[in-house]
Order: structure tokens, then sequence, then C-alpha cells
């Protein structure tokens, strides 16, 4: 809230230059941020009495975006990459799928691993976490199991991230 869309009676207020000028009532701080130039910004409305500071507020704006674009090119986004296999995969295919998903994990990101079942392929499912397992075993060196391997409807799914 700026300037005259404060509607509290007192407030307490901060100068220009980072000072406490106290306790006083909206009219007279609104007053002396005219006679400055500048804006009343309302900082903190749940303190006892709110909290305002005199400041140019199209510069504290600009401030605030600048530092949450700052924030926004440090933080590290992980995104889920899925890796499908089948029930009857070869050891070539399971290889090839298992170096895109070392790629994948060492950039940072998370790998769904999903092994799809068609069919018939429902009756052997027992045997197929095996392929899970190996899939797992080329990637030991740099991937840990976060969710082991677990039945969902017709597909058997496990999540794997870069070890620490």
């Amino acid at each position: 809230m700026i300037n005259e869309q404060i509607r509290d009676k007192e407030i307490r207020l901060i100068g220009e230059e980072g000072e406490q000028l106290g306790i006083m009532l909206v009219k007279d701080a609104l007053k002396l941020a005219k006679d400055a130039n500048l804006d009343l910004v309302k900082i903190a409305p749940t303190a006892k009495p709110p909290v305002c500071k005199i400041i140019d507020y199209g510069k504290y704006r600009y401030e605030l975006a600048r530092k949450d674009k700052e924030a926004k090119k440090k933080q590290k986004i992980t995104e889920v990459k899925e890796i499908r296999l089948s029930p009857n995969i070869d050891d070539n295919d399971l290889n090839t799928k298992a170096n895109n998903a070392r790629k994948f994990i060492t950039k940072g990101d998370k790998v769904k691993v999903t092994l799809r079942f068609r069919g018939r392929e429902m009756a052997h499912i027992s045997s197929s976490r095996q392929i899970l397992d190996n899939f797992f075993a080329k990637l030991e060196d740099v991937a840990v199991v976060e969710k082991p391997a677990k039945l969902e409807g017709r597909s058997m799914i496990m999540y794997l991230t870069e070890k620490r």
C-alpha cells in the first residue's frame, strides 16, 4: 500500500536514510513524504503499529524485481526425465537406456524408470523386477534409488536421483 491507500490512524515511520522518525499520524507522515517528493510505503502491515517508510516507490519496486530475478537465476530446477522399458528388452537396448539415464542423472535431473506391461506380460511381473534391478546396477556408481520399484496399474515405476 502506498500514500493515500494507507488506512491506519497511527504508523511507525522510517525516514529516507533509514532513521526512525517514531510513531505518528498518517496525514503527518504523508505530508513529510510529499515535502521530500517521495512516497509513503507500508512495509510491515502486520506490525503494531504498521511500519511505513518514505521512499521512491518506483525505485523500490525495481529493486524488488531485481532481487527476485537474481534469486531465480541462482536456483536449480530439477526435472524428472522418464525412461520407458518393456519386460522383453534386450541387453544392448538396456545399456543404451542406461547410458541415457546416466547423462540425465549427471546433469542433475531425476530419472523415472517405467517398466510397461502389455497384455499377457502382466503374468510375469515377478521376473520383471530383475530388469529394473539390472538397470539400477548399471547406474550404481552415479545414482541412488529415491523410490524403490512399485507396481502401479500396468506399469512398475522406480525413481533414481544423483548420488550425493
